[in-house]
């Protein structure tokens, strides 16, 4: 384990969280609370996240002032607080302890056996998955997810069961931090160059996560990817206790796919060869394969604690996703509009696969926003094959998130490489005009990315009603 996670935050004092209203600082400030740590924190915008962190017992601020932090004895931020902040800049003046979110969530597990999630993609959905496999079984975990899940109705509580279930984040190598017993690996595809210096360091830096786990702990891992079964292997090779799942033969954990209906799947599991062989039917009210795959990553998990298997696969056909993941946004004269979080390159394909599922015989309409300028940048031609798969893709301009602009640089860098129908359309507003005028019924519109790309799914809909 690793030192934050032996910090007894009943010893931190009053917390206060720079931009609290954030999906992941949020989430510790909630279990925060839930120890009975006095909890304050700011954020520029008020926001649902703040007035339910409020209701709860935590001091609001809205607007980020030096003044916010008087009377706090820690401070909480992320990565995207910048050292000029006011309220980080008070905090140092006044030589406060200043804890990294993840730091802070590590300190909120205090206690609890920890399952880590990680991976390039998948990680939010596979982490969500088994939290609801465990609570429906009774066992009462804890969690903290990177988004809202309405099975659970949260996206962190404070369980009185042994396990802490927490989506474990690579982009700032803030991974490093949980200690875990049971460590998940969905995959490992290069991402987050703007942090890491080489395509290697990346990848180096899920051997370092793998190594947080204690000795007799587990790796669960995707045979599937390249990287996360290269990974495997190396545990293997040194001794260390691995579980792996796919579709591959090879796997520990076999999927056979079983078809699809709909927003519906249909799978199952393969434990065991020989006189030792079980099967296990996995069937979700999710798309896609991909969440077949985060699903049986899940469904190891749940094993792993104790969890016999046929309450794991029952458990986990109550998914019916999380926030921003293939989310249904409305219908309006038989077109849907779903919204995805979906920002590299594979993560596209996942989302516009399981949209040709669901579509039928229909037509798939994206409209999808870059997120940052190094990915964009990077993955540009794969981008450009990735929203291909769709029949018409518009593609607006790129959101800067944590990044300064790019002088020059547009997403054009991607339609430029992409085929006719993957078109360049600056404006969001003109984007979900021109979408609202291509859209016939039976088709699936998909907003995409990880930015305010968000925003325009309802909007999309509000201008589907007028037509």
């Amino acid at each position: 384990m690793g030192a934050e996670h032996e910090i007894d935050p009943g010893r931190l004092g009053r917390v206060h969280f720079i931009g609290m209203g954030g999906a992941g600082m949020s989430a510790v400030a909630k279990l925060m609370l839930a120890r009975g740590v006095p909890v304050s924190g700011s954020d520029r915008q008020d926001s649902p996240a703040l007035r339910q962190l409020e209701d709860l017992g935590a001091t609001v601020f809205v607007g980020q002032r030096a003044g916010n932090v008087d009377g706090a004895q820690t401070v909480v931020v992320s990565t995207a607080i910048p050292p000029e902040d006011p309220e980080y800049s008070a905090a140092r003046a006044a030589g406060l302890g200043v804890l990294h979110r993840s730091e802070a969530l590590a300190a909120a597990m205090h206690g609890r056996d920890v399952v880590a999630v990680a991976g390039t993609h998948g990680k939010t959905t596979t982490s969500a998955m088994a939290a609801l496999a465990l609570h429906a079984a009774g066992r009462e975990p804890s969690w903290a997810i990177g988004a809202h899940v309405p099975d659970l109705g949260a996206n962190a509580a404070l369980g009185a069961g042994r396990w802490f279930v927490a989506e474990a984040d690579e982009s700032d190598g803030s991974f490093l931090s949980y200690g875990p017993r049971i460590a998940v690996v969905t995959n490992i595809e290069p991402d987050h160059l703007d942090y890491y210096p080489t395509r290697e360091a990346f990848f180096r830096a899920f051997d370092r996560f793998a190594a947080t786990l204690p000795e007799d702990g587990l790796l669960v891992a995707c045979h599937d990817d390249p990287g996360s079964r290269a990974l495997a292997e190396r545990r293997r090779a040194a001794g260390r206790r691995v579980v792996t799942y796919g579709t591959d033969r090879a796997a520990d954990v076999r999927v056979v796919p079983g078809g699809s209906d709909g927003l519906r799947t249909r799978s199952t599991l393969v434990l065991g060869e020989g006189a030792d062989r079980r099967e296990e039917r996995l069937e979700l009210a999710v798309p896609g394969r991909h969440n077949v795959l985060n699903a049986t990553a899940a469904f190891c998990v749940a094993v792993e604690t104790g969890v016999p298997a046929a309450d794991a696969a029952r458990g986990l056909a109550g998914f019916h996703g999380s926030a921003r993941r293939f989310d249904l946004r409305g219908e309006v004269g038989g077109i849907r509009v779903f919204d995805d979080y979906a920002h590299h390159p594979t993560e596209v394909v996942a989302a516009l696969t399981a949209a040709r599922e669901v579509a039928g015989g229909h037509r798939v309409i994206a409209i999808f926003q870059p997120h940052l300028f190094s990915r964009t940048q990077e993955f540009a031609a794969e981008f450009a094959d990735a929203l291909a798969l769709a029949d018409e893709s518009l593609v607006i301009d790129i959101f800067a998130a944590r990044e300064r602009p790019v002088a020059g640089l547009t997403s054009e860098i991607i339609t430029e490489r992409a085929p006719a129908h993957v078109r360049y359309v600056p404006d969001g507003a003109d984007a979900v005009a021109q979408a609202a005028l291509a859209a016939r019924p039976g088709d699936l519109v998909l907003t995409v990315g990880a930015g305010d790309v968000t925003g325009l799914g309802p909007r999309l809909v509000d201008r589907l009603g007028d037509r």
